[in-house]
């Protein structure tokens, strides 16, 4: 691993400035793929034509283990948008920071 080789260079009395890119790379494409199945997994839980994986779970019923569909409803629209702002973050974050 290339940031194995990096600490070991360092004496004893050095601190590192910042983390080497390859390892912050690394760091930002897991967070990505966890992001990315999280989103997935929040856009099937919405109700469709076809009610989805929601009408599994009931969120697009009125009744269920999980209480009233609305408030329900209302909660997954907002996890589904703070995911895909933080999906969109991340992506900028990746493309545009150099990583030599």
């Amino acid at each position: 691993m290339r940031w194995i080789s990096w600490a070991a260079t360092l004496r004893p009395d050095q601190t590192p400035d910042r983390l080497p890119s390859a390892l912050v790379e690394t760091i930002l494409s897991v967070i990505q793929v966890a992001i990315s199945v999280g989103l997935i997994f929040l856009v099937l839980m919405h109700s469709g034509k076809d009610a989805g994986l929601s009408g599994a779970f009931g969120v697009g019923t009125g009744s269920g283990p999980l209480g009233g569909g609305s408030l329900v409803e209302r909660n997954l629209n907002r996890w589904t948008v703070v995911f895909a702002l933080a999906f969109v973050i991340n992506t900028i974050v990746l493309l545009k920071t150099p990583w030599n």
